[in-house]
Formats: structure tokens, C-alpha cells, sequence
């Protein structure tokens, strides 16, 4: 098995090794990588993910529910600048009609997106919905792609040490669990548990991650450095528990939006110094930006309460009311504090959609 599974790259967009290739590699992460394909030789192909003739030792892209995305934003797209205006990760098929489960960042301000399986050719799809608290996004193609469907697995079952596979729109990578934590982003994003794994893989924008039953217990977001917690160095990648999406799934495909009030939003990314916010960007003709926030403040408090880092200032934050609350900032601007109100919004009548559907 260890030939036929794809060693992580070092850089993205670069294809994957095979595994056996280039030994010399496998040292540090590729260690663990190869006690994780020795595990996953435990790992049952079911009729979601048998391989052509199958063939249990040749896993392959094709035996797995993933199709590759494609999506341009509009051109005067807010995330333009941040994400760019071209995105390119995997989907996950999770039904027959053609409805696709990745990471929204993807697809936000999305004017027009593709999919296409390893075998089929480019299908347009249309943006269903996506979920600033999750960071989930759903696509449904015009038609279904000729990809059997994945089915949800249990996430909050997940145990540290656990082998997986991480499965990419170009490769199949095996890794481990290496921890379940609290994940907090620059970007205002808070997930109160996320999945972390070891070691890292490219191309995990959207990615599927998938447990010894084959079936889906993650999507791909991000790639880190602290995969184990702690100030340990470990390179590894972040994952979106597949249980976050199940109660608000339905919501999402009706109404393309959780049925929860939407949050304030303040459009601030920050750095965490020692429990201490430094403002790194204000989104243009943001709250924060009219507010007369800018780059080098630094926040430390909110309604007159110390912030202790990211998760404390998120959670601060949501409690000061719906979208469109003032909130009450104690920003330090040179030597000086000051009391600043900003007025929220929901973020996403900031983005800028596609003008025509």
C-alpha cells in the first residue's frame, strides 16, 4: 500500500510523490506519514469509495467523492484582495442531485464556479450557500457529476492518534489526528473545536477527511504550524468537523444561510500578543475602518473588559448584541487609550455576490 498513496508536496500546486520515490525524504513528518499508511491498510473500501476493479491497494482520486473546483469572483470582489480573484480546491459530493460541500472561502463573491470529477468534464455549478461561523460552502452543479456520494461520518468521535486520509481533487495522502482544539482566525472566526493533523498535505483548500469507515468526518480550511497545541512545531493542516454542518444543513440548502441571527462583524484582522489584539488590516469601508481603526492600534478591551486573545475578544464581541450592535472599543493608539464605537454589521452584506443568478 505505501507505493500507491501520495506523499505531501512542498509547496502548492506542486503534484504529489509517490510514496517509495524518494526515501531519503522520510524523515521527521514522512516518519509518521509511513506509520500512518501502515495503519490505514485497516481501512475498508465500502461501494462510496471502491476503487475501479477493485483493486483495495490502487486508492486513487477517483475512489473517493471529490470533484476539483474552479470559481472566479466578481471583479470588484471585497476577498479580492486576500483570496484572489481565480480559487481552485476540491468539493465533496454529498447526495445524488449534485449538491457539494467545501470550504466557503472558495467560492465568496463567486460570479461563476465549475466542478469536474477526476473523469468527467467541467460542469457549472451555482453557489447554494455559505456559513461565515462554520466556514462551510455548498455548491449544486447543473447536473450530478459521475461521483458515488460520501456519507457523513461521527466527528466528535474522532480520537488524537487516529489514522485518516486526507483526500485532495489531485491526490490521497494519509495523516493522522493529532489534536481536537479551539481553532481562532485573524479574520474574526472562531471554531470552538477543530481538527488538527499531522502531518501536512498541499492542496487541502476543500479537501475531504475521511476515518477508518470511509466515511467524512471533515473539510479541509487551512494548513498550520502548531498542528499538536502548545508551543510544540508541528506542521499539519485544520479541519471543519463534518458535525458543525449537520444541524444547520437543512438551512443552508432552503434559505442558502443559517437560521441563527447573524453575528457583529467589525472587518479586522489581529494579531495576538500576549492576550492583546494588534490591529494587521482593516477591511476598506468597513465598521472599523469608519470607526477611525487602523493598522498598528492595538485593542485591549471591550465594554470595558481586558481581552485575553483571540477566542475571549470573539466571544466578547458576539455577546454585544446582533449584526448592526455598537460595540465599545478600549483601543491603545500610540500611548494613548481611547474609547471607540463601532457600529457591526453582518458581514455579509458587505461582500459584494453576483450580480445576476
Amino acid at each position: 500500500m505505501l507505493h500507491s498513496l501520495a506523499f505531501p508536496c512542498g509547496r502548492p500546486g506542486q503534484r504529489c510523490r509517490r510514496i517509495g520515490q524518494d526515501h531519503r525524504r522520510l524523515t521527521g513528518a514522512g516518519v509518521l506519514l509511513v506509520a500512518a499508511c501502515l495503519l490505514l491498510g485497516a481501512l475498508p473500501v465500502s461501494a462510496a469509495d471502491a476503487p475501479r476493479g477493485g483493486n483495495r491497494e490502487q486508492l486513487t482520486v477517483d475512489s473517493f467523492s471529490v470533484v476539483k473546483i474552479r470559481a472566479k469572483a466578481v471583479p470588484d470582489a471585497r476577498s479580492r484582495s486576500t483570496l484572489g480573484h481565480e480559487r481552485e480546491g476540491t468539493g465533496i459530493v454529498i447526495d445524488s442531485s449534485g449538491l457539494i460541500l467545501t470550504i466557503g472561502y472558495l467560492i465568496q463573491e463567486a460570479e461563476s464556479v465549475e466542478i469536474a470529477a477526476a473523469n468527467g468534464l467541467p460542469l457549472p455549478a451555482s453557489v447554494v450557500a455559505y456559513d461565515f461561523a462554520t466556514g462551510f460552502g455548498l455548491l449544486r452543479a447543473v447536473k450530478a457529476p459521475p461521483v458515488r456520494p460520501i456519507t457523513f461520518g461521527d466527528s466528535a468521535k474522532l480520537s488524537d492518534s487516529e489514522p485518516v486520509l486526507i483526500v485532495g481533487f489531485d491526490g490521497v495522502a494519509p495523516a493522522f489526528v493529532v489534536s481536537r482544539r479551539p481553532f481562532a482566525g485573524y479574520w474574526e472566526y472562531l471554531l470552538d473545536e477543530a481538527i488538527f493533523t499531522a502531518p501536512a498535505t498541499v492542496n487541502w483548500q476543500g479537501a475531504a477527511l475521511i476515518n477508518k469507515e470511509g466515511k467524512l468526518i471533515g473539510v479541509g480550511s487551512l494548513v498550520v504550524g502548531d498542528a499538536i497545541g502548545g508551543r510544540a512545531q508541528m506542521p499539519g493542516n485544520m479541519f471543519v468537523p463534518i458535525d458543525l454542518l449537520k444541524p444547520i444543513l437543512g438551512d443552508l440548502i432552503a434559505q442558502g444561510k443559517s437560521s441563527a441571527k447573524p453575528r457583529p462583524w467589525l472587518g479586522i484582522n489581529t494579531q495576538d500578543l500576549q492576550g492583546k489584539l494588534i490591529v494587521t488590516r482593516v477591511s476598506p469601508e468597513s465598521p472599523a475602518e469608519q470607526a477611525g481603526l487602523v493598522s498598528g492600534d492595538i485593542i485591549v478591551g471591550i465594554r470595558g473588559e481586558q481581552v485575553q486573545g483571540h477566542a475571549d475578544f470573539y466571544r466578547k464581541l458576539w455577546a454585544s448584541g446582533d449584526a448592526g450592535a455598537e460595540v465599545a472599543l478600549d483601543v491603545l493608539k500610540g500611548t494613548e487609550i481611547r474609547k471607540l464605537g463601532v457600529k457591526s454589521m453582518d458581514r455579509n452584506e458587505y461582500l459584494r455576490p453576483r450580480p445576476t443568478y
